[in-house]
C-alpha cells in the first residue's frame, strides 16, 4: 500500500504535490521508448498551478506583503486562480482575477466557486494595453487596499515550488533514469523549476520545451529573435513575451505543436489512456511521443506533464461542434434536402394542379397518389396550396365545391428552397404553419418536402 494517504491532512493545502507518474501505452504507436507521464491533474485542484498559488501566498505572507484579511489579485488562464483560490479559501483571503475572453466558461465558473471576482478582458490586445489581463491585474492590485498581485509571470516562489516538489519527485519516482523532461512554459515555472533540479542531479537530463503555434517563446529560444505572436486555441501555455520566472538557459531544446495535433492528442490521452486531461496536456505528450519515436530506444525514460483535469474543457477540445467550428474535425456531412427527395420511395415525381383544376380532380389525384399535400403551380411557380384533411373536410361540409376551380379554396402557396439546402434549416419553416416545402433545383420544381418527411428522417428513417 503506498504510504500517501494513511493519515489524515491538516488541510487540503496538504494534498499537494507527489502526484503519480503513468507510463503511456496506446497513444504512443507502438514506439519503443517509453513516455510516462505526471499526473497534475490529480491534484486537489486539479492542475499543476496547485503547486504553485500556495507557494505564493506563503512568500507574500512571509515578506510582509499580505496581511490578514488581504485581497490577492493576479491575471490568470484559470489554473493559477484556482490554485491561488483554493489557498485563499483556507486562509482566508479576497481574491480578485482577470481572464483573457479565450478561456473556458468552465474555468470562470470554478473560480467563482470559490468565492472570486472574476474580470474577462479581451484576448487580441498587446501585452501592454490596459486592457491586457496582466495590466488589468497590475492596475487593481495598485488601486485596491491591503492588495497584493500574485505575479506568477516574475514571481520566483514560482518555479522555486517546482525545484522543491515536481523536480525531487520525478527524481525519485523514476529512480534516477529519467532521461527526457517535457513541459510547456506559460509563466515558465513548471519547466524552469523542475528542470533546474533534474539537471542538477544529472546534467545530461534532456529539457525540452514545448509551444503552440504562435507562441513567441519558442522561436525566440531558437533564433534568439523576438518575434509577433499569433493567436492559438490552446490555453495555459505560450506568451507573447519572455516570463521573468522562464530560464531559457535550462532547456535544452524547444518544439512547436499545433492546435489541431494537441487537441486530438489530449482526446487520445481520454479514449485511450483513460486520463482525462486539456489541451496543454496533449500539446506536451504530442511533441513527447514523437521525441520518443525518434529516440528510439528502450533504455530512455520520456516525462511529459499532464497539466490539468479535462473537465474544465468540456465546452471547448471535448465538444465535438466547438471542435469542428474551428477547424479541428472534418464537418459531418449534412444531408440537403435535394437528397432528402433523391431517397424518397417514390414512382412519379411531384405531383401538381393547376388553379383552374377541379377540386374533384385534385382530390382524385390526392387518393390515387396518396399523398397528403398537393402543390397549386403555374408556369413552374407554387400559387397555392391544398391540404388531404383539409380538403375532405371542405367537400363533406359542402359537395358542391367538387366541381369548383382549386382556386376558389386554396391554401397559401407553400415556401420553395433550393435542392443544396440543409435539410436541418427548412424546420423553421415547417413550424410556422407549412404542411411542406417544394424544392427547387436548376430553376425546376422537382420535388416537395413534409413534416411526416423530416420527422421521418429524425426518427431514423431514409
Amino acid at each position: 500500500m503506498s504510504e500517501r494517504h494513511r493519515l489524515p491532512y491538516a488541510s487540503v493545502l496538504d494534498m499537494v504535490a507527489w502526484t503519480p507518474l503513468v507510463r503511456l501505452n496506446a497513444v504512443t504507436d507502438g514506439c519503443r521508448t517509453p513516455v510516462f507521464g505526471k499526473c497534475e491533474f490529480m491534484n486537489p485542484g486539479g492542475s499543476v498551478k496547485d503547486r504553485v498559488g500556495p507557494a505564493m501566498i506563503e512568500a507574500a505572507e512571509r515578506n510582509g506583503s499580505l496581511k490578514r484579511g488581504g485581497t490577492i489579485v493576479e491575471g490568470t488562464s484559470g489554473n493559477t486562480g484556482l490554485a491561488l483560490a483554493m489557498a485563499a479559501a483556507v486562509k482566508g483571503y479576497r481574491c480578485i482575477f482577470t481572464m483573457p475572453d479565450k478561456m473556458s466558461t468552465e474555468k470562470v465558473k470554478l473560480l467563482r466557486a470559490f468565492g472570486a471576482e472574476v474580470i474577462i478582458t479581451p484576448t487580441a490586445v498587446p501585452p501592454d494595453h490596459p486592457e491586457n489581463y496582466v495590466m488589468k491585474a497590475k492596475a487593481i492590485a495598485e488601486s485596491t487596499p491591503g492588495a497584493v498581485l500574485a505575479n506568477q509571470f516574475y514571481n520566483q516562489a514560482n518555479p522555486d515550488a517546482h525545484y522543491r516538489t515536481t523536480g525531487p519527485e520525478l527524481w525519485e519516482q523514476s529512480e534516477g533514469r529519467i532521461t527526457h523532461f517535457l513541459a510547456g512554459a506559460g509563466t515558465g515555472g513548471t519547466i524552469t523549476g523542475t528542470g533546474r533540479y533534474l539537471k542538477e542531479r544529472n546534467e545530461r537530463i534532456q529539457v525540452v520545451g514545448v509551444d503552440p503555434d504562435g507562441s513567441m517563446i519558442g522561436p525566440y529560444h531558437r533564433t534568439g529573435e523576438t518575434v509577433d505572436g499569433r493567436p492559438y486555441k490552446v490555453e495555459g501555455l505560450g506568451n507573447d513575451k519572455i516570463p521573468g520566472t522562464l530560464d531559457l538557459s535550462v532547456v535544452d531544446e524547444y518544439v512547436t505543436v499545433s492546435d489541431r495535433d494537441a487537441f486530438a492528442m489530449a482526446r487520445r490521452l481520454t479514449r485511450e489512456e483513460g486520463l482525462f486531461v486539456g489541451g496543454s496536456s496533449g500539446l506536451i505528450t504530442h511533441a513527447a511521443v514523437e521525441l520518443a519515436k525518434k529516440i528510439d530506444d528502450p533504455g530512455a525514460f520520456v516525462v511529459t506533464v499532464l497539466c490539468d483535469w479535462g473537465e474544465h474543457y468540456l465546452t471547448k477540445v471535448f465538444d465535438d461542434d466547438w471542435m469542428r467550428e474551428n477547424g479541428f474535425l472534418p464537418r459531418a456531412h449534412r444531408r440537403t434536402v435535394g437528397e432528402m427527395i433523391d431517397s424518397k420511395d417514390q414512382e412519379i415525381g411531384l405531383v401538381t394542379v393547376r388553379p383552374d383544376t377541379p377540386v374533384r380532380m385534385a382530390l382524385s389525384s390526392i387518393t390515387v397518389h396518396d399523398i397528403g399535400q398537393l402543390p397549386v403551380v403555374v408556369d413552374g411557380d407554387c400559387v397555392g396550396s391544398l391540404a388531404e384533411g383539409d380538403l375532405q373536410a371542405r367537400v363533406i361540409e359542402d359537395p358542391e365545391i367538387l366541381d369548383r376551380p382549386v382556386e376558389s379554396i386554396m391554401g397559401a402557396p407553400y415556401p420553395v428552397v433550393e435542392g443544396h439546402v440543409d435539410a436541418e434549416e427548412i424546420t423553421p419553416l415547417l413550424r410556422r404553419g407549412n404542411g411542406a416545402c417544394l424544392v427547387r433545383v436548376n430553376g425546376a420544381l422537382v420535388g416537395i418536402v413534409t413534416r411526416y418527411d423530416v420527422v421521418r428522417a429524425l426518427t431514423g428513417g431514409h
